[in-house]
């Protein structure tokens, strides 16, 4: 009864320390890729409100890249901690296993497995989709963020506009806006002959997603090279239906497993959007299942630093060479993630590798306790 209570005091301390680790981590990470999305709200015109939303739908995807690593720190912190406060020595001395300690970790790097899998099959695709559908379907965009005094700004596809001034009142002055694919073509009436559209306004106002013009030319090209102006005093434009530059179709690891899985499976026939892409695939595929398979092999290798002398020279330097060494294997792992992809023998070496390693450290961890006579 009384081991089972240390076991479970052991196990709560390294998901406590995980836990905050991995949330320290993602908080810092995530909050340099919110910056990084800055130019959503100022560049492309999307609203705060948009902005906010994207940002938050990206953060658990921020935090499964931090799974391993805060896995193997939380580990290596607490038995540090554990040994530094004499607390191994007192479990050492009531007869307490080392082996089942180590049991515990495996198990412990179990659950991260499939709580990881859980995370990059399910529920990181659907965010990080939810998240592009969030800017494909946002149609009113904040005009005034992208219009830029006295700049050219071409955020949308096809269209640029400069504004020389703009006045107290905040009513533009000398507006100037060309259109190269059609997008303007309502304006003239000549929808298919129109090949480029020039918008001159002395005056202007944004009101939402619309501009209203005053006193201008509409002086369209059409595809014989002739040129037709049209004068107003006043017009209005919608940019609802504009195409900006943002990336709104889903990438392919924001695409679900499922669909991901039968590219694989239909050998990417035509069906397959990602059919030109078939390394990329797998090797995403990889990471969603592959790389969260190193999580219990980290864990056996932090169980080396329960092998401990303390007659032994050097030896406070065993925890930085256990982290190094296991960090190494994560870079490797992340470094190899990149060529799984390239042929069938890479992919299951990929796979196998650890699953080998872990049954191998696991046996070298029992002959080495059962020799020191410290199980």
């Amino acid at each position: 009864m009384l081991k089972n209570k240390i076991y479970n005091y052991l196990s709560i301390e390294i998901l406590k320390n995980f836990i905050t680790i991995l949330l320290t981590f993602t908080a810092i990470a995530w909050t340099v890729r919110a910056v990084n999305f800055l130019d959503l709200l100022i560049e492309d015109g999307y609203s705060a409100n948009i902005y906010f939303k994207y940002s938050l739908l990206n953060f658990f995807a921020v935090a499964t890249k931090f799974v391993p690593l805060s896995f193997l720190l939380s580990l290596i912190i607490s038995i540090t901690k554990f040994e530094r406060q004499q607390e191994l020595l007192i479990l050492w001395t009531v007869g307490l296993n080392k082996i089942k300690i180590t049991n515990i970790f495996f198990l412990i790097g179990i659950s991260l497995v499939l709580f990881q899998i859980i995370l990059n099959l399910f529920i990181n695709p659907w965010t990080l989709n939810e998240s592009r559908s969030l800017l494909r379907d946002t149609k009113g965009k904040e005009i005034n963020t992208i219009i830029k005094i006295n700049e050219f700004s071409d955020t949308f596809k096809g269209i640029t506009f400069y504004v020389d001034k703009k006045d107290s009142n905040g009513e533009l002055l000398n507006v100037f806006i060309n259109d190269t694919i059609g997008g303007l073509t309502t304006l003239t009436g000549n929808i298919k002959n129109t090949q480029d559209t020039t918008i001159f306004a002395k005056k202007g106002v944004v009101t939402g997603s619309k501009i209203i013009l005053f006193n201008g030319t509409v002086q369209t090209i059409n595809k014989k090279k002739e040129i037709k102006n049209i004068f107003f005093e006043k017009t209005e434009l919608s940019t609802i239906n504009f195409n900006n530059r943002t990336i709104i179709q889903p990438k392919i690891q924001e695409t679900s497993t499922y669909e991901l899985l039968n590219c694989v499976k239909d050998n990417f026939s035509t069906d397959c959007r990602f059919k030109n892409n078939k390394a990329v695939v797998i090797e995403n595929l990889s990471r969603r299942i592959g790389m969260p398979l190193y999580i219990p092999l980290l864990s056996l290798i932090a169980s080396f630093l329960l092998i401990h002398k303390k007659e032994k020279k050097f030896n406070f330097l065993k925890k930085y060479y256990i982290f190094s060494t296991a960090f190494f294997i994560l870079v490797c792992a992340e470094i190899f993630l990149k060529f799984s992809g390239f042929s069938l023998r890479n992919f299951i070496i990929y796979f196998f590798f650890p699953i080998f390693m872990s049954v191998i450290l696991y046996l070298v961890l029992i002959k080495k306790m059962i020799s020191k006579k410290i199980i």
